[in-house]
């Protein structure tokens, strides 16, 4: 491969894989109108975390009525199910706690512990309403519940009421036992003939749930569904600047690195969320992580509106059966290159879930099985760019000669490198396929392993958790060496030039320094794929060793006959 061609390769990769060190990044429906209210006791202990549909958890225990009622102000009417602990403030009548029962947290101090997904600050659904220029601030209003508590067992409602200064407002929560989707309808008495804009509070940010603060908070934005997807990090805010998002939207969301929240106003009559306005503090300074968030809904003279509400994981397959395209809350890919990564991600994350949960294996097994399954995969293609890159290495010295004999005629050099090609079978670009070839899996691992819930927490052998760094670097340092092995392997029989040389040491240590702080399980992939492309290097050069020596150089067009002269 011409020397050209590989520092291209390298610049490429370099290019697209850089954003991720040095920059920030920037269906079922739930309870319907016909689900009935169900007013219980407080709940008592929570199922055990073993007999939750989903995948088991160690103690401690999901969080009862008690822990719920006493991490939420004020009086909290508790709603609990298999799948969370979700509290409704009866000041505000509004969403003031989310424990997600199958979820640990990773936070330091709060480690082990169910996931809460809404900080103390939390303005998630404080709603206002706003009338030329009264504004009513609902989420100061006392708020009279139907039910003290719910256990949702089948699809259950809870009513609130409030009414002050002849205004009068009832919100009716609709949840279900096996989704995070909650149905929210209203109705605004008394608002008059013009109607309203009724403003949504989502701010002003998610509780943090992982041990890396930095990285979860890197991974914070505000992301909203038009035509398509469009996410805006937190951190590329100007403190103190409001911008404004027109709609209308089928969705918005703030997001962290695996949970979301979310308002859906896709089935809203009055044509979805009109549009939104994002406010970082002033006081936030450089790369804010934080933000008022404010979304604006129409009402119209009768006062009724509606929305759902999600509050929960980033589960791909839940997100996507809710429908508009809400599984693109969670990107994969760099801007630019998100159509094509995530055209190899979904698939891939589908297959590594699926090993796991119906094969049974450990998903550190998952990416060696898978890793190997891909070389196979690939082994044709791999087994004919090797060939070409053989052919190539043999006319090497072929190509150097040429290049001497015609070093000050650029024109005539390029011309009798095509003939030597063409006359030895060789493709120049031939020998590129063994590095490009896994590139596209290998971007989707990194954001399959970075960005699915799925894999968050798995650990394998000495690795805790597959979606981050190795703590000590050993997994790096294996990929490094198979890195550095393969081409060895690669170089059996044929004198390297100098160029070939560089590339056998630069590449391994340039990747393994890449590789460091990457997924564990994106470099346990990337060893056992290097590892198992060894045997077909080996065999390809034991088939170059017994192969005769290249052709004798080929001889130089003949100059055409000078013209005769004419006598006379």
């Amino acid at each position: 491969m011409d020397r050209r061609v590989v520092w291209a390769i390298l610049l490429m990769m370099v290019i697209a894989v850089a954003p991720a060190l040095f920059t920030k990044p920037k269906a079922t429906r739930g309870a319907g109108p016909g689900a009935r209210d169900t007013a219980v006791q407080p709940a008592g202990p929570a199922p055990r975390a073993d007999t939750l549909p989903r995948r088991p958890l160690a103690p401690p225990p999901a969080p009862d009525t008690a822990r719920g009622r006493e991490a939420a102000p004020g009086d909290t009417v508790i709603v609990s199910s298999p799948l969370y602990t979700y509290g409704i403030g009866t000041r505000g009548g509004r969403l003031v706690t989310a424990f997600l029962r199958q979820y640990r947290s990773q936070a330091p101090g709060r480690a082990g512990e169910p996931v809460q997904l809404l900080p103390p600050d939390s303005e998630l659904l404080d709603l206002m309403l706003v009338q030329g220029q009264d504004t009513v601030r609902f989420g100061e209003w006392n708020f009279t519940p139907s039910a003290t508590a719910l256990s949702v067992e089948r699809p259950a409602a809870l009513r609130l009421n409030a009414e002050r200064d002849g205004l009068g407002i009832e919100l009716r929560y609709g949840f279900t036992p096996d989704e995070y989707r909650i149905d929210l309808s209203g109705r605004i008495s008394g608002i008059g003939p013009n109607g309203g804009m009724l403003l949504i509070g989502m701010g002003p940010r998610l509780a943090r749930t992982e041990a890396d603060s930095a990285d979860d908070a890197r991974h914070v934005a505000f992301v909203t569904k038009r035509a398509t997807a469009e996410r805006t990090s937190l951190a590329d805010l100007e403190p103190g600047v409001p911008r404004t998002f027109t709609g209308p939207f089928d969705w918005a969301a703030l997001k962290s690195k695996y949970f979301v929240t979310a308002v859906l106003a896709f089935d809203s009559t009055g044509g979805g969320i009109s549009g939104a306005t994002v406010t970082a503090p002033a006081a936030a300074g450089k790369d804010p992580a934080v933000a008022r968030v404010r979304l604006t809904l129409p009402v119209g003279p009768a006062g009724a509106f509606g929305l759902s509400l999600y509050a929960g994981p980033m589960e791909y397959d839940r997100l996507r059966r809710i429908g508009h395209d809400f599984d693109d809350v969670n990107p994969y890919g760099w801007p630019g290159f998100r159509t094509l990564i995530r055209f190899f991600a979904v698939p891939t994350r589908w297959l590594l879930v699926w090993m796991h949960e119906s094969l049974g294996l450990a998903y550190g097994i998952v990416l060696v099985v898978f890793g190997i399954l891909v070389r196979i995969v690939l082994w044709p293609l791999n087994q004919k760019a090797m060939r070409a890159s053989m052919q190539m290495q043999a006319v090497q010295p072929l190509m150097k000669e040429l290049q001497e004999r015609h070093k000050d005629d650029p024109q005539r050099l390029q011309q009798e490198m095509f003939r030597l090609y063409k006359e030895h079978n060789v493709n120049p670009f031939g020998g590129c396929w063994p590095m490009l070839l896994p590139m596209p899996v290998l971007f989707a691992l990194f954001f399959v392993l970075q960005n699915s819930i799925e894999l968050r927490g798995t650990s394998f052998l000495w690795l805790p958790d597959l979606s981050r760094p190795d703590p000590v670097y050993i997994i790096p340092l294996i990929m490094g060496l198979s890195m550095y092995a393969l081409s060895k392997v690669g170089q059996m029989g044929m004198e390297p030039n100098p160029q070939m040389k560089m590339m056998l040491y630069m590449m391994p240590v340039m990747m393994t320094v890449l590789f460091l702080n990457f997924p564990s399980g994106l470099n346990l992939y990337y060893a056992v794929s290097n590892i198992a492309s060894v045997p077909q290097q080996w065999l390809l050069a034991q088939e170059r060793m017994k192969r005769v020596p290249p052709p004798a150089p080929p001889k130089p067009a003949a100059p055409a006959p000078a013209p005769k002269r004419r006598k006379g």
